[in-house]
């Protein structure tokens, strides 16, 4: 099923009247299998069947010891609470989210660049690659709240204009991601479907998402029906690892009701190739600190 819009076709229909599920008709790994780059050919292929691959130690204890001190710099900052690319959680009024932190900060703009980074992603996607969005999660105890389940690509596709699945995203802890602490969850092998959305995308719609996600959610059938399909895996590790996923994997997280804080560095790479155009379900675009404008490579 496509839908046409003035001048282009659009693969993946989403927030319209009713739910659909069309399957995926893009690459998984876009580069081929001798491709030279720091994933193994049989780590490429657990990430193709299951749309995510792990690496238990990304980056040194030194090296998180230096990330997690400029985390706790940017959000103990009334200038970045004061700033637009500041989520503040609902119910504790704490800082959940800072976006665009390969702009705000030179420490993590230096991650960005990291050949273990970025030459993860241009491999995955067999181009060079932009990032599309990048921030720091923080998750402290007692009571910060989870994102429901979703699919990165639908928001992305419908609200930033990405035409195709030619997208992945990188998690790295910065804190231990334990099995009580909210921990992200993914639905291995989802990212063969997209599930397009039933409604409308209110104008705006970012400004409440960003802290509960409402519109570009799936039923609860859609849901049981996947995680029956797929299953659930939670991801577990130390600070340091880090979780590369597929745009397209059905995710989420829970709250994290444990004394345990749980913060990770989250960056999304998109390729050159694919750069964002008008939204494909939404009435205006995103701010440019959600979805970036700038196509620039990363080098």
């Amino acid at each position: 099923m496509t839908t046409t819009t003035p001048g282009r076709v659009d693969l993946y229909p989403s927030r319209g009247a009713s739910e659909v599920s069309v399957p995926r008709r893009d690459p998984v790994v876009w580069s081929g299998p001798d491709t030279p780059g720091p994933v193994a050919r049989e780590d490429l292929a657990a990430y193709e069947r299951d749309g995510f691959l792990t690496v238990d130690q990304l980056i040194t204890p030194a090296e998180v010891v230096v990330y997690r001190a400029e985390l706790d710099r940017l959000v103990a900052d009334p200038a970045i609470r004061g700033d637009d690319r500041s989520i503040i959680e609902p119910s504790s009024r704490e800082i959940r989210s800072v976006f665009e932190v390969h702009r705000i900060s030179e420490v993590f703009a230096g991650l960005v660049r990291d050949e273990r980074v970025v030459g993860r992603a241009r491999q995955i996607l067999g181009s060079d690659v932009y990032v599309h969005q990048s921030r720091i999660n923080v998750k402290p105890g007692f009571g910060a709240s989870g994102f429901y389940w979703h699919s990165d690509f639908e928001t992305w596709h419908a609200e930033d204009g990405l035409p195709n699945m030619r997208t992945v995203s990188v998690s790295i802890a910065l804190t231990e991601n334990r099995d009580t602490n909210g921990g992200l969850m993914i639905m291995p092998g989802s990212h063969r479907t997209f599930l397009g959305c039933a409604g409308a995308t209110p104008r705006d719609n970012y400004k409440k998402s960003l802290q509960m996600q409402d519109a570009g959610t799936p039923s609860h059938t859609a849901l049981t029906d996947f995680a029956d399909q797929h299953g659930i895996r939670l991801f577990t590790g130390a600070a340091g690892s880090a979780t590369w996923f597929d745009c397209n994997c059905m995710h989420g997280s829970g709250d994290n009701i444990t004394p345990y804080p749980r913060s990770n560095v989250f960056i999304v790479f998109n390729s050159v190739e694919n750069a964002a155009q008008e939204p494909f379900a939404a009435p205006v675009r995103r701010p440019e600190y959600i979805g970036a404008r700038d196509f620039t490579p990363v080098h």
